[in-house]
């Protein structure tokens, strides 16, 4: 069964840094990319950031270029995504997918593009 986990989440004061983890288990991550989404209360679940299978080709949406970083390292069987210059606007439960395409897709932002989910990661940015 193809599962994947979030992990990392938390609370932190306005300009810290948190680094999210998505680990697979039951199948083999190396073969798909896999995107990270955020859902903050109230609002539609959006696309941060994507990283193809080799990690070679990396997404991001302009509120978070320049201060997240997407990256993997498939010996891990993990995707990670370092946030930094956090503001509270980041305030969102984080979640992982892949729709089991190597590469993202045009429409890596539309969360319909994508079949598997994990159950998300709390982010809390606040003083």
């Amino acid at each position: 069964q193809l599962q994947l986990v979030e992990s990392g989440g938390g609370l932190v004061q306005p300009g810290g840094s948190l680094r999210l983890s998505c680990a697979a288990s039951g199948f083999t991550l190396d073969y798909y990319a896999i995107g990270w989404f955020r859902q903050a209360p109230g609002k539609e679940r959006e696309g941060v950031s994507c990283i193809s299978s080799s990690g070679g080709y990396t997404n991001y949406a302009d509120s978070v270029k320049g201060r997240f970083t997407i990256s993997r390292d498939n010996a891990k069987n993990t995707v990670y995504l370092q946030m930094n210059s956090l503001k509270p606007e980041d305030t969102a439960v984080y979640y992982c997918a892949t729709d089991r395409a190597a590469i993202c897709l045009a429409h890596w932002r539309r969360r319909d593009e994508y079949a598997y989910w994990g159950q998300g990661t709390q982010v809390t940015v606040s003083s």
